[in-house]
C-alpha cells in the first residue's frame, strides 16, 4: 500500500526535485501540496509547485494550495540569491500551469488530514509557518498525523548563520511550535543533506534521462548551492528517508529551537539527555549513505514515464 503524504513546500530547486520524486514514485500517494513563503515569495512558490504538478500531468489529481506570505513574527528573508528570482530558473515551464485551489493552505491541510482513513505523513521542506498555524488553529489534526519528516535544522554549522539552517531560521517561532507539538518528528538537516551531494557524474547522466532528467538537470545547473564536488539536494533527502530509512543513521533526542538573539533559528539537540528528563521529541538524521542516495536518485528519474 502506498504511503499517504502531504508536502508543505517552498519551491525552490531542491523542493522541485523532491516533488518530482513524491509525484512519480508508486510507493507514495501525494495527496496535497501546500506552498509557503521561503526560498521566494509565496506567489512564486505556489506557481512553482503548480508548474511541477502540471509538468507531470497531475493537475486533476494533486491539489495545490497557497499558504503563509510571511513568518509568524520575524521579518521575511528569502533565498533568491540561491534559487534565483523566480525560484526555479533554467527551464521553461510555460505559462499555462493552472491555479491553486480556493482553500488556504491551512484549510486544505485540515480537510485532507481529517478526511484521510489512514494517518498522514507530513513532509515540510520549507519554513514551517503553515504547519504552526494549522496546529494552533486545528489541534485536532495531530491525532491523524503519523509523523513529520522535516527538512531543516542542524546539530553543527548553519547555512544562514553559524548556528541556524535556512528553513528554521526563516520562521523559528513556527519551528518551535512544530517541535513542541508532540507528533513524532524526523529532523532531516544539514548534518546529512550536505553529505548527499548530486555528483558531477550523476548530473551528466540526468541529461540523458528523458524529459524529466533534462528538466532536473536544467534546474540544478542554476542552483547556487554546491561546488565542484556536487550539489546538495536538501529537500530530496526527506523522500529518500521516507522510502529508505535504513540508509540514514538517526539519533533520538530532544530538539529545542532558539527564537531570539544571535542564535535565532538554532536547533539545539539535548545529546546528553540532560535537560528533558530523558524525553525525546525527534529522530535526528546524523549520517547518510551518499552513494546510495545518488544511485536512488537516478533510479527514480529513470523510472519516470515521460
Amino acid at each position: 500500500m502506498a504511503i499517504n503524504i502531504i508536502m508543505d513546500t517552498d519551491p525552490g530547486i531542491d523542493d522541485a526535485a523532491a516533488l518530482t520524486m513524491a509525484i512519480n514514485d508508486p510507493k507514495i500517494n501525494l495527496k496535497l501540496v501546500t506552498a509557503v513563503a521561503g526560498n521566494v515569495t509565496v506567489d512564486k512558490t505556489t506557481a512553482n509547485a503548480l508548474k511541477i504538478v502540471h509538468f507531470f500531468g497531475k493537475d486533476q489529481e494533486i491539489p495545490v494550495a497557497a499558504g503563509a506570505k510571511q513568518p509568524l513574527i520575524k521579518p521575511f528573508e528569502d533565498a533568491a540569491r540561491i534559487h534565483g528570482e523566480s525560484g526555479m530558473p533554467g527551464y521553461d515551464f510555460g505559462n499555462d500551469y493552472g491555479q491553486p485551489i480556493k482553500k488556504t493552505a491551512v484549510e486544505a491541510l485540515r480537510d485532507e488530514i481529517m478526511a484521510s482513513k489512514e494517518p498522514i505523513t507530513l513532509i515540510p521542506t520549507g519554513s514551517y509557518t503553515n504547519i504552526a498555524l494549522l496546529f494552533s488553529e486545528y489541534p485536532e489534526v495531530k491525532e491523524n498525523i503519523k509523523e513529520i519528516i522535516a527538512m531543516g535544522g542542524t546539530l553543527s554549522k548553519g547555512n544562514m548563520t553559524s548556528a541556524a539552517e535556512f528553513n528554521v531560521f526563516t520562521d523559528p517561532h513556527a519551528a518551535k511550535i512544530m517541535y513542541d507539538s508532540g507528533i513524532p518528528i524526523v529532523m532531516v538537516g544539514l548534518d546529512v543533506t550536505l553529505k548527499a551531494l548530486l555528483t558531477p557524474e550523476t548530473m551528466d547522466k540526468l541529461g540523458t534521462m528523458g524529459r524529466s532528467g533534462k528538466m532536473l538537470q536544467a534546474l540544478v545547473t542554476h542552483y547556487n548551492d554546491g561546488d565542484d564536488n556536487g550539489h546538495p539536494m536538501h529537500d530530496v533527502n526527506t523522500i529518500f528517508y521516507l522510502l529508505h530509512p535504513e540508509a540514514m543513521t538517526t539519533e533520538e533526542m530532544w530538539v529545542d529551537v532558539q527564537t531570539e538573539g544571535p542564535a535565532m533559528g538554532e536547533t539545539v539537540g539535548d545529546i546528553r539527555g540532560a535537560y528533558h528528563d530523558g524525553k525525546t521529541n525527534a529522530k535526528v538524521c546524523v549520517d547518510i549513505d551518499a552513494a546510495a542516495f545518488n544511485k536512488w536518485f537516478l533510479e527514480e528519474v529513470a523510472a519516470i514515464k515521460d
